[in-house]
């Protein structure tokens, strides 16, 4: 990710603001939000909404009421309330497309417990943030081996300042509960700040960390995707995929998010589909399904005597004999049926003088040529002999 302003080296990092994500711009933010309304005015007589979006570290963003009627613009730097001192953050969006924010994850604008924004942030709020921010990286290697000495099953993953440079929250990952009133003691006589701790799942923890998928992009979760649906395997077996669960797995080890994107094409399709464990019976003996393609159709089924013959069968022509199964009727065979899904190969070129050859281009190597032996000089006493 990056923005005009900041264009990414090689090593991952914004090498123009180094910023790591918190680019005044917000062009190279993670779940960045595109404000479709900027260039519109408000009806006479409105006045604009109250409330404005802010985000934080990472993807973490809540909502805070402008009562100071500040003019904020996406990208601007505020100071916000806190539950003691105050926090800083990037305004990420401003206006009408706010109320739909707030109406879609369900806050109420007239909610009187939604905190407030101070005013924008000056030059000493950013420098004790960024201060603060510089910290992070030393803190959580410092803690893990506290946590590591104190033989706790747990996992620090990241750490979060507040912008006054009071509280620092960590966040953890476990599989049980975790007794860690020791570790805050040592963290915190340690450091000389609040500690807070909170833990996440292994899915939001790729979300806070990031990362690159399978399919060679930046994780879903760490870019666009905000709410976390369930995962199962019966989706991947709707697809017709491997049950192989390191394909499956993404970097947080759960199933791929991305295994529900086409689940309901699939579901629709299967609806007028033959079912997997159908059984056709012919004369010639009861067929078992061995294979089916949704896009194209098709079914291939092989006789319980015969299971290396594939015979290849339509979704119609499946449906017409299971049809007349119902009415105790057996097909003669199944090879009556394959006969008409045939189809005849057409050539539609030829290659005739070798034109489509990989190799045409290519240098002829260079043969060996022979080295002819050099007769020797006849000597003078040969030829006077003579």
């Amino acid at each position: 990710m990056a923005c005009s302003s900041c264009s990414t080296g090689k090593d991952g990092q914004p090498r123009g603001c180094k910023n790591n994500g918190t680019c005044g711009t917000d062009g190279c933010n993670k779940l960045t939000v595109f404000d479709w309304l900027s260039n519109m005015s408000l009806p006479n007589g409105q006045k604009p909404f109250d409330c404005v979006e802010v985000r934080f570290k990472n993807s973490r963003k809540e909502f805070f009421k402008n009562t100071e009627n500040l003019t904020l613009s996406i990208g601007d730097v505020v100071a916000t309330q806190a539950k003691s001192g105050h926090d800083v953050g990037v305004v990420t969006l401003t206006g009408e497309l706010v109320r739909i924010q707030m109406k879609r994850k369900k806050v109420s604008p007239d909610d009187k417990t939604i905190p407030k924004i101070y005013r924008k942030a000056s030059q000493r709020d950013i420098d004790i943030w960024q201060k603060c921010r510089d910290r992070e990286e030393e803190i959580k290697k410092r803690s893990r081996e506290i946590a590591i000495s104190l033989k706790l099953q747990m996992k620090l993953s990241d750490v979060e300042f507040q912008g006054d440079g009071s509280k620092a929250t960590f966040y953890y990952t476990a599989e049980d509960r975790v007794d860690f009133r020791q570790l805050i003691k040592d963290m915190a006589k340690a450091f000389g700040i609040r500690i807070e701790m909170r833990q996440i799942g292994y899915r939001q923890e790729a979300q806070r960390l990031g990362g690159i998928g399978s399919c060679g992009r930046e994780l879903c979760c760490s870019t666009w995707l905000t709410d976390f649906r369930s995962v199962s395997t019966a989706s991947a077996r709707y697809q017709q995929l491997a049950l192989n669960p390191q394909k499956l797995a993404g970097q947080c080890g759960k199933l791929k998010c991305c295994l529900n994107y086409e689940l309901d094409m699939y579901l629709e399709a299967l609806k007028n589909f033959p079912p997997s464990d159908c059984k056709l019976k012919t004369q010639k003996g009861i067929a078992f399904c061995q294979k089916a393609d949704i896009f194209k159709e098709t079914l291939w089924f092989s006789y319980k005597d015969e299971p290396a013959t594939w015979h290849t069968l339509s979704k119609d022509q499946v449906l017409e004999i299971l049809e007349r199964n119902k009415k105790n009727e057996k097909v003669a065979s199944l090879e009556e049926y394959a006969a008409d899904n045939v189809e005849e190969e057409k050539t539609t070129f030829e290659n005739v003088v070798g034109q489509d050859s990989l190799t045409r281009f290519d240098r002829p190597k260079n043969k060996k040529r022979r080295k002819k032996k050099r007769r020797k000089p006849k000597s003078k006493a040969s030829s006077n002999a003579k």
